[in-house]
C-alpha cells in the first residue's frame, strides 16, 4: 500500500483532530443517532484540549457531508481550524474514536483500507461494451463503447447462396467492435495502473476482446460469461467474481511481502530494527500487525526520518525538542515520508512477528542491525 494520500497530513504541523465516526443512515432515526455519536466525540476532543475552531471545522464536515446509502463511516483529520482530509469508509469503524495529538492517528484508516488494488471491469456484448475502472486510490473512471460496426450482427440461419457472405460480415463486425472495446479497456487500464482486468458478458465478445489486448493486460485478465448489458440484468454474479478476484490479488501481495521478509532471515524484525531502518531511509516495505489495543510510543523530530525509541537518539541527531507520540503514528509518517510501501497484517497472518512490526529492506550493508552488528 502506498501512503502518498496521507502526505497532506504530514506536511502540516499539529496538533491534530482525528475522528472516526459511524455515519450510517439506514433507519428513520439515523440522523439523530449520528448527531449523538458526534456529540460524544466532540466532548472527548474538548476534554483532550482540542481548540474550538478545529472542532467546529470537523463538525461542519460531519453534519454537512453527502450521506451514502447503507452502512459506512467517516474519517476526518483537521488542524489549525481546517479540515485537511476526509475519507469515506466502506464500513463503519470498529468503534467511534476522536483523538487530539501531535500526529494524526491514521492507523485505523490504513487498516480499514487494506491493500488497494486498481482494477478494470468490462461488460461486453457484440455491439460494444461498458467499462468501469478504479485506481488504487479509489478514484473511479467510466467508459462506454458503441461499436463502429452494426451491419448484420446476427448470423443468418443455414442455407441460401448468400450465407457465407453474411457470416463473414457478421464476424468482421464483431471483431471490429471488440477491437474498439479492447482499445477502451487498455486506455482505462493504463490510466489507473490496473492490477486486474475482468472482462464479462457475451462469451464470443469477451473472447474477441481478450484476443486483442496487449500481452501485458492478458497476463492480468479474468474472463467470465457472468453479466449482461441488457437493462434489468442481475449483476450479482459479476460483482461477486470481481470482489473475489480483487481479494485474491490483495492476498497475493501480502503473501509476497511476507515471503520477501522471510528471506531476509536475521534483519528487519522488531521495533528497534524497523526504527533504525527508517532513520536510514532503508525500508522498502513495512509490515505491521493491525492491533487496536496497541499503545506503544516512540519519539520524533520534525523530519519523517527523525524517529527513535529513545529521545537521546534524537538528541544525537541534533533534534532540539523530541516529542513522544503513538508508535504506529510515527511509523506511518516515516513510511509515507520515505516513499516506502506498507502491508497491514491481521494478527493471525503474522503471529510470530516480533513487536508486531517488520521491514523488507531496500539494501543491507555492514552496519545494518542484525547482521552480526546489533
Amino acid at each position: 500500500m502506498q501512503l502518498s494520500f496521507l502526505r497532506p497530513l504530514y506536511d502540516r504541523p499539529g496538533p491534530w483532530c482525528s475522528v472516526y465516526l459511524d455515519a450510517s443512515r439506514d433507519t428513520h432515526d439515523a440522523h439523530p443517532q449520528v448527531d449523538l455519536r458526534w456529540r460524544a466525540l466532540k466532548g472527548n476532543l474538548l476534554e483532550q484540549g482540542a481548540d474550538p475552531a478545529t472542532i467546529d471545522a470537523v463538525e461542519r464536515v460531519v453534519r454537512g457531508h453527502d450521506p451514502m446509502a447503507g452502512d459506512y463511516g467517516l474519517a476526518v483529520f483537521a488542524t489549525g481550524g481546517r479540515v485537511v482530509l476526509t475519507e469515506y469508509l466502506s464500513a463503519p469503524p470498529l468503534r467511534d474514536l476522536a483523538t487530539w495529538s501531535v500526529l494524526p492517528h491514521t492507523m485505523p484508516l490504513v487498516a480499514q483500507r487494506g491493500e488497494q488494488v486498481a482494477w478494470v471491469r468490462v461488460l461486453a456484448d457484440r455491439t460494444g461494451a461498458d467499462a468501469v475502472a478504479v485506481s488504487a486510490g479509489g478514484v473511479p473512471r467510466r467508459a462506454s463503447v458503441r461499436g463502429r460496426e452494426s451491419y448484420q450482427l446476427r448470423r443468418v440461419q443455414p442455407g441460401g447462396w448468400s450465407q457465407s457472405r453474411y457470416q463473414r460480415a457478421a464476424m468482421e463486425a464483431w471483431h471490429h467492435n471488440a477491437g474498439d472495446a479492447a482499445a477502451a479497456t487498455v486506455e482505462l487500464a493504463e490510466k489507473v495502473g490496473a492490477d486486474v482486468v475482468v472482462v464479462a458478458g457475451d462469451i464470443r465478445a469477451t473472447g474477441m476482446i481478450a484476443a486483442q489486448l496487449p500481452e501485458r493486460w492478458q497476463d492480468v485478465l479474468v474472463r467470465t460469461d457472468a453479466g449482461k448489458r441488457a437493462g434489468g440484468a442481475d449483476p450479482g454474479r459479476m460483482d461477486d467474481l470481481t470482489v473475489q478476484t480483487i481479494a485474491e490479488v490483495a492476498d497475493q501481495r501480502i503473501t509476497a511481502a511476507l515471503d520477501r521478509f522471510g528471506m531476509q532471515e536475521d534483519v528487519g524484525a522488531g521495533l528497534d530494527a524497523v526504527v533504525s531502518a527508517l532513520q536510514r531511509n532503508q525500508v522498502d516495505t513495512m509490515l505491521i500487525v493491525d492491533d487496536a489495543s496497541a499503545d506503544g510510543e516512540l519519539w520524533i523530530g520534525p523530519d519523517p526520518t527523525e524517529i527513535a525509541t529513545d529521545p537521546a537518539q534524537l538528541a544525537a541527531m541534533s533534534v532540539r525538542d523530541p516529542q513522544r507520540v503513538r508508535a504506529d503514528a510515527a511509523l506511518l509518517r516515516a513510511v509515507a515520508g520515505t516513499d516506502a510501501e506498507l502491508t497491514v497484517l491481521a494478527p493471525e497472518e503474522a503471529p510470530e512477528l516480533t513487536d508486531g512490526v517488520g521491514a523488507v529492506l531496500r539494501f543491507v550493508d555492514a552496519s545494518t542491525p542484525g547482521r552480526g552488528n546489533g
